[in-house]
């Protein structure tokens, strides 16, 4: 099989793999080549994706590759996401999508105890949008379900990964949890406008 086969296959998987991804060792068994022969063809990849001719890109997190969109458009995929019928995040599905974006992965009794009430509907509006999801169950009574960010949190707020979440002050047990979301979705909208202001 040719490179260009082998790069088209590549692509192919992984848009098939959808959110989940694939690991780089199992595209290597799959395409039949070498570690060595696989590094170059990601490569050659990740340079043709980097074109501003190109929409998407491939992003790797802990050895599993995504196809996803490119922050720099994440304006105009938020204007999509607007325009489907949905409205704005509440301020409870704001202060609930920080929490879980900070101390992830985290239980929805854990951010009960954190925020000071029921947050049922705010974490269901947010698993409705794709914005979070469950990352495996809590060794605890009754197996409570652990949420996570999504792939999709990442190309909403225009991230390749969680990494890149602006610094913030660790939740305080005792703290105001709303006033910590508000200033992270504050400073979260002016770094990216000064960002957009500065291309």
């Amino acid at each position: 099989m040719n490179r260009i086969k082998q790069k088209a296959l590549i692509e192919g998987l992984l848009f098939a793999s959808g959110e989940e991804g694939i690991s780089i060792n199992k595209l290597t068994q799959i395409i039949d080549c070498t570690s060595s022969e696989f590094t170059s063809l990601l490569e050659e990849l990740f340079k043709e994706y980097d074109r501003e001719d190109r929409g998407i890109k491939i992003m790797e997190s802990n050895g599993i590759l995504h196809l996803t969109t490119k922050p720099e458009h994440a304006s105009y995929y938020q204007q999509l996401l607007e325009t489907k019928g949905t409205t704005r995040l509440s301020q409870a599905s704001l202060e609930v999508l920080a929490i879980i974006a900070y101390r992830q992965p985290i239980t929805r009794v854990e951010i009960d105890e954190l925020r000071g009430v029921k947050s049922d509907r705010a974490v269901q509006t947010l698993v409705n949008r794709g914005l979070i999801e469950e990352k495996g169950r809590k060794e605890a009574v009754g197996r409570p379900v652990l949420f996570g960010t999504s792939t999709a949190f990442l190309t909403y707020f225009g991230l390749s990964s969680i990494e890149e979440l602006p610094p913030i002050e660790e939740f305080q047990e005792e703290g105001n949890v709303e006033d910590e979301a508000d200033l992270f979705f504050e400073k979260f909208t002016e770094d990216k406008n000064e960002d957009d202001l500065g291309e």
